[in-house]
């Protein structure tokens, strides 16, 4: 296990939420490597906590897809593999396409504003070095068009989706090359919103997504 490994001290979490986002990022940054045991009392051990917040964060890491447990050999670090890949963003295409066509005939001035400074905010974060704001800004965008969808159930559905998109989100944005391509093309689905052109909104953003599978495909298939 990677020493520089430290608990993320967060006094307003419940103890398994840090422990938590403290392996999530351990993962997505590489110190914890596909593969790798992640094996409670050492895990509890290094992080100075007991181990039932660590069996509690492996849970919530195993929603995410960020871990599997095997009968037998325990929990280690999932590997990233095509087959997930297309599954996520197979049933992502289909609830994306949706939530777009039904929030092009919602949108109203409001939601044009929030969706702009989304973009706005999102471009911002890409001037920074800090990946998990980029990440977070990514959603934020796309979280108003699914607000604006007024449908709380596919809400719901999608942001149960957004875990186990985490991994492959963080991987693509990880490509400082593609920011402008990024930027672009939430400014094209804005503009298709405030004309409110569904064709157009529904081809952009499977556009937008395919355009992300086919970076992650690459990525995965470099680390095979």
């Amino acid at each position: 296990m990677n020493n520089d490994i430290h608990l993320k001290q967060d006094d307003f979490q419940p103890l398994r939420n840090v422990v938590f986002n403290t392996l999530r990022d351990a993962i997505l940054k590489g110190d914890l490597q596909p593969g790798e045991r992640l094996m409670e009392i050492h895990l509890a051990k290094k992080l100075g906590v007991s181990r039932t917040p660590v069996r509690e964060a492996i849970r919530m890491l195993e929603r995410e897809g960020l871990a599997v447990t095997y009968p037998r050999r325990g929990a280690q670090v999932a590997k990233m593999t095509e087959k997930d890949l297309d599954d996520v963003l197979e049933i992502r295409e289909v609830l994306d396409t949706l939530a777009v066509s039904l929030a092009c005939n919602n949108m109203n001035e409001d939601a044009i504003n929030r969706l702009e400074r989304a973009c706005r905010e999102f471009e911002n974060a890409t001037k920074g070095n800090d990946i998990r704001e980029v990440v977070r800004r990514d959603e934020d965008f796309h979280n108003v068009i699914y607000e604006a969808s007024n449908n709380p159930r596919l809400r719901a559905i999608l942001v149960n989706l957004k875990e186990q998109m985490y991994r492959f989100r963080f991987e693509y944005v990880k490509d400082r090359t593609i920011y402008p391509v990024l930027i672009r093309e939430h400014k094209s689905i804005l503009e298709a919103l405030r004309t409110k052109d569904v064709d157009e909104v529904v081809s952009l953003t499977k556009t937008h997504l395919i355009n992300q599978m086919e970076c992650v495909r690459k990525i995965i298939l470099s680390q095979e």
